[in-house]
């Protein structure tokens, strides 16, 4: 699928009249007649396609002056895939509007972070989602007034605060505006005992995405790779700790046939839309399955697995940092011995954290904390340490900066120039922390095997050359090849 899909009038309007939810996110119809916006797969009686104007966000429908549609809620649509499957300057800014820097930084600590001037970010924003990056901002906001106001029995005062709004004015003019109710109209529309559990800090909410999702690799990798003390699987659902701008976080995640649940304990609740975004992307929810699952069944070798087990998503990470250092714990070594690895780290340099139910004790440890501990202490080789110590010091000190914003390319290249850092170190980060869709790792001892079984080449060389039909999907391709192998990362636990 195309940038601007908002423009191909024609294709808009066939997905509108069909109600495909698979292009919720991509575009938004506003309608001229009602001032009413929504999403494709919207319930009621689709419009006269002379009606049907179309946007590329919903921040745009919002400043065209149009409300969003009651019945289907355009807000809580999956996030448009393209944020995740680009590395322009749009696409990383979108990321760090997602992660919440607007409303923590301004639009200065957006174009600081970018390197660019904030005009040129603006002009960007604006020629591609026909808003800029405050209106872009607002409007996330309001999705997470609305998100408070639905789950949880807060105050209307807190709800402003906790969503980002600098006063409860702008909050109750920008919930009318958006919602054409005012906060507590919205609240009194709800079901009786329908908002939320009482308990202070704890939301439950459900993060949609386009089907279809295999959630057996996804859950299953990021279980079984879990750190103790930092991560768990306990009944049913994926739990871990979370360091977010304001406090830290506990998370329970539970995958649903239509949605996955997310259960989050905060000690901020200003944290809630950049913790919001962090799981999706960990679990990697705005991505398009039906294009990547096309894309790979047009090699005959590939298309069984596919039909198989569709709807498979790269299990990603709420912490690049984090991510790196426990590549390099990993490397040469089982899933079991990283894990004892890093439990050591986090027991010893982890910042400690409450969890009500038991069971996680610690964030885990920052750069800045890692990079004070004496290499010594670390029970490796010494060209592991130095590996470890030289990542530690680059991203404590700023020289290295892994995050939603990084350039792909430029992050790549200066991984691979620190000590023992080779190309598959720097590709499972690619693939998994900076989230590139196409990082592809030849080298990987599960993919040559996977690749000997199913008759693909499996010298790297010939494999790379093979994969190139699968571009720009690799990263999918990884978890369709590691799934024919028995391990853990590929089952949902019991």
């Amino acid at each position: 699928m195309q940038n601007g899909m908002h423009t191909d009038t024609e294709r808009c309007v066939r997905a509108v009249q069909s109600k495909d939810a698979r292009f919720d996110g991509w575009f938004f119809t506003a309608v001229l007649t009602t001032r009413i916006y929504c999403r494709p797969s919207c319930p009621v009686v689709p419009p006269k396609p002379e009606n049907m104007t179309f946007y590329p966000s919903a921040a745009a429908c919002q400043q065209a002056g149009f409300r969003a549609c009651k019945r289907c809620r355009p807000d809580t649509s999956p996030g448009s895939p393209q944020w995740n499957q680009r590395a322009d300057l749009v696409a990383r800014a979108m990321r760090l509007i997602g992660d919440g820097i607007v409303d923590r930084e301004g639009v200065p600590g957006l174009a600081t972070r970018l390197g660019y001037s904030t005009r040129q970010i603006e002009r960007q924003l604006l020629a591609e989602l026909g808003a800029g990056p405050l209106a872009l901002a607002r409007a996330q906001r309001a999705q997470t007034a609305r998100l408070l106001i639905e789950t949880t029995p807060l105050p209307m005062a807190e709800i402003a605060f906790a969503a980002g709004f600098s006063s409860i004015r702008t909050f109750n003019d920008t919930v009318r505006e958006v919602f054409a109710l005012s906060p507590s109209e919205l609240r009194a529309r709800l079901p009786k005992g329908r908002t939320g559990a009482a308990t202070p800090g704890v939301l439950s909410l459900r993060l949609p995405f386009r089907a279809p999702l295999n959630p057996d690799n996804l859950f299953g990798h990021l279980a079984a790779t879990a750190v103790p003390g930092v991560e768990e699987w306990r009944d049913g659902a994926y739990r871990r700790t979370l360091r977010l701008p304001y406090g830290h976080g506990i998370v329970a995640l539970t995958p649903q046939p239509d949605h996955i649940a997310c259960r989050l304990t905060l000690s901020d609740l200003r944290d809630l839309p950049v913790a919001i975004s962090r799981c999706r992307r960990m679990l990697d929810l705005d991505a398009d399955p039906v294009a990547v699952d096309d894309q790979l069944r047009t090699d005959p070798l590939l298309a069984p697995l596919v039909d198989k087990a569709p709807g498979r998503r790269v299990p990603r990470t709420v912490d690049e940092a984090e991510f790196a250092v426990r590549a390099v714990l990993g490397q040469q070594v089982s899933t079991a011995a990283a894990r004892t690895h890093a439990a050591r780290l986090v027991t010893a340099h982890g910042e400690p954290v409450d969890d009500p139910e038991g069971g996680l004790t610690h964030l885990f440890p920052s750069p800045e904390a890692l990079a004070a501990l004496d290499p010594e202490s670390l029970a490796m080789p010494r060209t592991r340490r130095t590996t470890f110590t030289t990542l530690v010091h680059q991203l404590a000190d700023g020289t290295l900066h892994l995050g939603v914003e990084s350039d792909w390319e430029e992050a790549r290249a200066r991984l691979l120039s620190l000590p023992g850092f080779g190309p598959w170190t720097v590709d499972v980060i690619a693939m998994r922390a900076l989230g590139d869709p196409d990082a592809f790792l030849p080298t990987d001892l599960g993919i040559r095997r996977a690749a000997q079984e199913l008759g693909l080449p499996s010298t790297p060389a010939a494999l790379t050359a093979r994969a190139a039909a699968w571009r720009p999907w690799r990263a999918y391709a990884v978890q369709y090849l590691w799934a024919t192998d028995s391990h853990p990362i590929n089952f949902l636990p019991v």
